[in-house]
């Protein structure tokens, strides 16, 4: 493997470290300094929120301009940022306020997955999505891991100052990060073709397909599994461990779905697989009443979800020409924030409502209906032709 795929992947997992140390426990962080389910949905979903209005921005002016590392840089320093404010407060107006800034963070990754996509041939991109999403999982996952041990020792902040000293070394090491220049012939993306990507029937089917699981991720995993572990007495560093048993079986699903699994299965076939096993152990968690059960459901839901996003991810830009790739994904990955940003602010005012175990099955029934739409709305990779010069309301 080269050394700038190295660094490469260095720099991805301190991106995500530096905004997932408190994740596991974010929602019951909001319960502690005086907030409500409600209000924690809305904190959590808040990431989703920023995201969805700047991730289509960033997506044309980086295609526009051929130059992918700013973006990278200012994404990670984003990220350091938003930890390190929210280390030095202790209200929940501003919680949302950096968790919002969290999200700018993020947005950024259109960029980063595109400028990994340029080191691929276009039919590896697929593969190349289950690779770079493995690596994301596994920041997440010492993320997820260390923010619990820190917080159980130290205090609620602690994961936050851990955050911030993450995204300052990936700041540093993301300088070292080669970029791809733009070719001599590149005029950058027009108005026009801006809103063929827009309209491509591929890019909004699996964007919507994204949607869905984004709102089984941002409310089990990363939203409210955490919440039923404090009613079932788990400490933070149970909460760390519970999250550490969904990201790692997630990390294993997303190296192999867009790799051997696809080519075993086929694309569709894996997607549909992930929401069905997410619906079945999503179904399965209110009638869970002691933390190690809760542990597999939460290990069965990663591998699940694992098998979805990295997938998808492929699926949007495969079929697009490289100067329009950071465009189209910036369309997909804004879409897919509403289920971010919506999924846990709904569900969060169910739980409020009806009960958060009636929550899950709401949510189950959302996977379900997934693993139905996958037929109809995920392109059949082995019956097409890559397309490299989309026309206007074609794809």
């Amino acid at each position: 493997m080269s050394k700038r795929l190295w660094l490469f992947y260095c720099v991805t997992m301190l991106y995500w470290f530096s905004t997932y140390t408190y994740v596991p426990l974010l929602s019951p962080y909001v319960l502690a300094i005086g907030g409500t389910l409600s209000m924690a949905g809305v904190i959590v979903g808040s990431y989703g929120f920023s995201q969805m209005l700047i991730r289509i921005p960033l997506g044309i002016w980086s295609d526009r301009i051929g130059r992918r590392k700013p973006f990278v840089i200012g994404g990670v320093a984003m990220g350091a940022a938003s930890s390190l404010g929210l280390a030095l407060t202790h209200s929940v107006a501003a919680t949302l306020m950096f968790r919002l800034l969290a999200g700018v963070a993020a947005a950024s990754w259109v960029v980063f997955t595109v400028l990994y996509a340029s080191y691929h041939t276009p039919d590896e991109a697929p593969k190349a999505m289950g690779v770079i999403s493995f690596y994301t999982s596994l920041g997440q996952l010492a993320a997820s891991t260390l923010g619990g041990i820190v917080a159980e020792r130290f205090g609620w902040h602690a994961p936050f100052w851990l955050g911030a000293l993450g995204g300052a070394i990936g700041i540093a090491l993301a300088f070292g990060i080669p970029d791809k220049p733009p070719a001599a012939d590149n005029v950058g993306i027009q108005p026009r073709e801006m809103l063929a990507v827009g309209r491509d029937r591929i890019v909004l089917g699996v964007s919507t397909l994204a949607v869905l699981a984004q709102i089984v991720t941002f409310t089990t995993m990363f939203g409210f599994t955490t919440t039923a572990a404090t009613l079932l007495h788990a400490n933070k560093m149970d909460l760390s461990w519970l999250t550490l048993a969904s990201t790692l079986p997630n990390a294993i699903a997303s190296l192999y779905s867009g790799g051997a699994f696809s080519r075993w299965l086929g694309p569709r076939n894996v997607v549909a697989s992930g929401f069905v096993i997410a619906m079945v152990f999503t179904a399965a968690i209110p009638f869970v009443h002691h933390l190690g059960w809760l542990y597999i459901t939460q290990a069965c839901n990663g591998f699940g979800q694992g098998l979805c996003m990295p997938v998808l991810m492929g699926l949007a830009i495969r079929h697009v020409e490289a100067r329009k790739r950071a465009t189209a994904m910036g369309f997909y990955q804004a879409i897919y924030a509403l289920g971010m940003f919506g999924g846990p602010a709904i569900v969060g005012w169910l739980d409020d409502a009806i009960g958060i175990g009636r929550g899950f099955l709401c949510v189950a029934g959302v996977s379900a209906l997934a693993a139905l739409l996958t037929y109809g709305l995920a392109p059949a990779v082995h019956r097409e032709r890559p397309v490299h010069d989309m026309k206007q309301g074609q794809a």
